[in-house]
């Protein structure tokens, strides 16, 4: 199937519509981002809930 290709406009044989072969390369060399490692805090329950009464009941 012969198409023009959105990005670029070139008509191409490409077997599904979207950008040609040399806009994917394009794109993906454009968009190539590095993964990372990213630190969290750890988790650290609330301070403000207070202890209920039937637990701190003397028997």
């Amino acid at each position: 199937m012969v198409v023009a290709c959105p990005r670029c406009g070139s008509e191409r044989e490409v077997r599904f519509y979207g950008p040609c072969e040399s806009c994917r390369l394009q794109l993906r060399e454009m968009f190539v981002r590095e993964a990372r490692v990213i630190e969290l805090a750890g988790y650290e329950p609330k301070v403000n809930v207070t202890p209920n009464a039937v637990a701190q009941k003397d028997s």
